[in-house]
């Protein structure tokens, strides 16, 4: 069913044209996939933030922490991200001893490397709309 223009009084024939809409924005003026990328990747600013230890571990509970009530899926990311912050700590913690008589290093390399695999993977998955659970995760946050 169309639904005819109607023509005001003081709008010629030309002005009738429908303006074009502005882009879909679901939070901070981006896609909420785009988003919830950001919030994965942010873990990445301990590495790149030259003299801000904490800020990968701050970041991503700020950009949670202000759009969890806005939007649900940006609620489950930033859950699955703090989940696997909480828990790279604690397996840090637990591992650090072991390093003293050595047998803590192989497991210390590979919490690192895992601590840049899994928010890549995460981001990436995000991005395709995928709620990816990082492996290796305590959930803490449900």
């Amino acid at each position: 069913m169309e639904i005819p223009l109607t023509k005001d009084k003081d709008m010629t024939s030309d002005t009738n044209v429908p303006e074009p809409s502005a882009p879909s924005t679901d939070i901070a003026g981006m896609k909420t996939e785009t988003y919830c990328m950001l919030l994965h990747l942010s873990q990445l600013l301990n590495f790149m933030s030259g003299g801000v230890p904490c800020l990968g571990i701050v970041a991503p509970i700020v950009l949670w922490a202000v759009s969890k009530d806005k939007n649900p899926q940006v609620d489950q990311h930033g859950k699955i991200v703090l989940n696997w912050i909480i828990s790279f700590l604690i397996y840090g913690m637990v591992i650090l001893p072991f390093c003293f008589i050595l047998i803590g290093i192989p497991f210390l390399l590979t919490l690192v490397i895992l601590i840049f695999v899994f928010p890549i993977i995460g981001a990436i998955k995000a991005n395709e709309g995928v709620l990816w659970k990082y492996p290796l995760s305590i959930p803490f946050f449900k």
